[in-house]
């Protein structure tokens, strides 16, 4: 029997919710997933995660939370990754780190589905090998599942490529996060494991990577720091659809997503909260 998952890419502060808002139902109807993950850790004010901003995307639809280096840019990050484990946080951190890096989760009907979420180490924090990590976790999680997918948040493009070949078939998809631009180079590797470089964002579309354009090219062109907001205007939605054979955890298809709203969203429209430049990995 096909299981479809429906993951969508880093979501951007209150445009990129809005966006989910908006254009999510209509992937509901058009794909029919069994499971919406979605990556929040620009959620909260284009930066970090915090309660109300969760339990908000949950309200939209959404099932489970990845995240990644921003996570703990909010207070209390710490408690809210221990206390709900519908979000994870990569689980190549240190031993005591607050939270879990990886859950079953069940679909409507009651299917399971492995998600794993790693972090990488190129022009990034050096923290644990996030290779070894997950293949340890992808392991485990499919004595209780085959369908199994691992979203690594990572800058580099050969890092992520690098660990869709490792997990080549052991894990249903290796999917990119972090750098919020959508790639073109969705495959499925050894007949198994869908992969894609980067699902790409969800928020503004004229904007870089969510941000003022003008306040972007000021940082460049002065290397002076600047006080980032979200942009306005139309928003986007990225994300792809993976459909699997339940029995055998194989990826059968992978379907990259780019949906556009058209919209006057007021520049930023990211909930009363800014973020620097030199905070952002």
């Amino acid at each position: 029997m096909r299981l479809k998952v429906l993951f969508i890419g880093d979501v951007v502060g209150r445009p990129g919710r809005r966006a989910v808002e908006s254009l999510l139902p209509g992937l509901r109807r058009q794909w029919e997933p069994d499971l919406v993950v979605a990556n929040g850790e620009n959620a909260a004010g284009g930066i970090g995660l915090t309660r109300p901003v969760a339990d908000e995307l949950f309200g939209l639809g959404i099932d489970v939370l990845t995240s990644g280096n921003h996570i703990w840019d909010k207070k209390d990050a710490g408690a809210l990754v221990e206390s709900c484990r519908r979000i994870l946080r990569p689980a190549n951190y240190p031993p005591g780190t607050p939270g879990r890096g990886s859950g079953v989760f069940e679909t409507a009907d009651g299917r399971p589905v492995g998600i794993v979420n790693v972090q990488g180490r190129v022009f990034m924090q050096e923290i644990d090998c996030p290779f070894r990590a997950a293949a340890a976790l992808v392991a485990e999680v499919r004595t209780e599942t085959p369908v199994v997918l691992v979203d690594l948040h990572a800058e580099a493009s050969s890092e992520k490529i690098a660990l869709g070949w490792y997990l080549a078939g052991k894990a249903t998809a290796v999917l990119g996060t972090h750098t919020h631009v959508q790639t073109a180079d969705e495959r499925i590797v050894e007949g198994f494991t869908a992969c894609i470089t980067d699902v790409g964002m969800t928020g503004p579309y004229d904007s870089v990577i969510g941000v003022r354009k003008e306040l972007s090219i000021a940082r460049f062109l002065t290397q002076l720091p600047q006080r980032f907001e979200a942009a306005g205007g139309p928003l986007m939605l990225n994300g792809v659809l993976i459909e699997a054979n339940e029995t055998t955890g194989a990826a059968t298809a992978i379907h990259r997503i780019a949906e556009f709203l058209d919209g006057d969203e007021e520049e930023g429209a990211s909930g009363g909260e800014r973020w620097s430049d030199v905070e952002r990995g």
